[in-house]
């Protein structure tokens, strides 16, 4: 049997639809895909091509049976215009040597081990809102992963930054269109030299950030602890036995963890809150689930497998809004998926949001439905039907900590609080580097009459 080149549009089409890209990504995606098939291809200019996959077999033939054959592709040039090369951006040795050293901090016993300093987090967050108030869910979130992030990873106090770098955040965000699309042979050092140019206050946000992780590191190498405690440390001190970290390598790590440790997580919580704002009954089952399990007394690391409705709703929720909504890969060389041929240099893109609204994995896709996620449920799909943070050896570092911070967190806020959301508040995805609220979340508080406690 031959293999073809997967169809999609040409011409004047192809370049309609690269425009409608940059305006709506995730409604263009979706319109390709409903038009052409689950494997399309959009060119690039020249000989080279885009190609957007949507089944989950393609995803596993990419990320994990072939995940040799790829490297990060130049969608994530960005980052590494603005983060250096991190664990999210580097490659090859440089990716190997740095996973090594941060993989003990998200062992599942070190883990386990963030519990109390999880719990206290959501408890000073909590401890600081007033019955009937209105606030932005979207933004308190942001601070109170903040405060986690910077308490078990940097053992520093990080709460009081999060209104800053949340916009310097979004301004670095807002400028990955324009650096995404610019062509591939220019170095991220161009990239970035050119949008703090191009784009208001990139320039700023890019040294907000920085002076913050150079303050985080100033500070360590300052005081260092006698024994190491958390990611800081490893990073500090690795090379005893070998080549240390350089300073720039140190700044990159904690400037990719300070970043993905807190504004994926957030967004997760915000999209969950607002999901069980609409869905009351399911809100209603998550409340009687913490009361049943914790009574008054705060949520553990032990606590999380007897709580499977609200893992099961941060599930759903990731499965609805995945905070990273998109994955794409470079091809080293030549490769053939089922019954197409793409050539090397090819770019694929799969997309977590699409796969997940996918009627044929998921029948009523658009729906809340936390039951999806029960074991039943979840044996009866295929592999990679459901990947929020990715698959094989590039999959995310901290899967097992976001997880666990995500069920206590949602935990320690339903022990005392419901929120509702404001009565017409727009509720839109903003697909940028993450899948932010487009408007923030406005969001009523309600104390629950069973939370007594101070």
């Amino acid at each position: 049997m031959g293999a073809f080149v997967p169809p999609g549009p040409s011409g004047r089409r192809a370049l309609r639809y690269w425009a409608q890209m940059l305006h709506d990504p995730l409604a263009t995606y979706g319109a390709l895909r409903r038009e052409y098939g689950d494997a399309v291809r959009l060119p690039l200019g020249g000989k080279r091509s885009f190609f957007m996959l949507s089944r989950p077999e393609h995803a596993e033939h990419v990320l994990v049976q072939h995940q040799d054959r790829y490297v990060k592709a130049f969608t994530y040039r960005p980052l590494k215009a603005f983060l250096g090369d991190g664990l999210l951006t580097s490659e090859g040795v440089v990716w190997q040597r740095h996973r090594r050293l941060v993989q003990p901090v998200f062992s599942h016993r070190h883990v386990q081990s963030f519990a109390p300093a999880i719990v206290a987090a959501a408890r000073r967050r909590a401890a600081q809102w007033t019955p009937g108030a209105g606030v932005d869910v979207a933004a308190e979130m942001r601070t109170l992963t903040m405060d986690v992030t910077g308490r078990v990873l940097f053992g520093t106090d990080l709460a009081g930054d999060a209104e800053p770098v949340g916009r310097a955040v979004s301004r670095l965000q807002g400028a990955t269109v324009f650096a995404s699309m610019m062509p591939g042979f220019v170095s991220p050092q161009r990239v970035r030299s050119m949008a703090c140019r191009v784009v208001p206050g990139v320039a700023r946000a890019a040294e907000t950030l920085e002076s913050l992780v150079t303050r985080i590191i100033d500070e360590r190498i300052a005081a260092p602890h006698p024994e190491p405690t958390d990611l800081l440390d490893l990073l500090v001190a690795a090379g005893q036995d070998e080549q240390p970290l350089r300073r720039d390598e140190i700044q990159n790590e904690v400037m990719t963890l300070v970043l993905a440790g807190h504004e994926t997580t957030a967004n997760a919580l915000t999209w969950a809150l607002t999901l069980l704002s609409r869905y009351p009954a399911a809100r209603d089952r998550l409340a009687a689930e913490v009361e049943e399990v914790l009574g008054d007394r705060d949520p553990d690391a032990s606590d999380v497998d007897a709580l499977p409705w609200t893992q099961a709703v941060v599930s759903e929720t990731m499965r609805l809004y995945p905070p990273a909504w998109a994955m794409g890969r470079h091809a080293r060389a030549d490769f053939r998926l089922g019954e197409f041929l793409l050539p090397a240099k090819t770019t694929v893109l799969m997309s977590q949001f699409i796969t997940h609204r996918d009627a044929r994995f998921f029948p009523d896709p658009l729906r809340f439905d936390p039951e999806r996620f029960t074991p039943e449920a979840k044996a009866r799909r295929s592999k990679l039907t459901y990947f929020p943070f990715g698959a094989g050896m590039r999959q995310c570092i901290g899967e097992s900590f976001a997880w666990m911070e995500s069920v206590l967190l949602l935990t320690t806020l339903a022990q005392k609080w419901k929120l509702r959301l404001v009565p017409g508040h727009p509720v839109e995805p903003e697909p940028l580097i993450t899948l932010r609220p487009k408007f923030g979340m406005r969001m009523q508080l309600e104390a629950r009459e069973q939370a007594s406690r101070s």
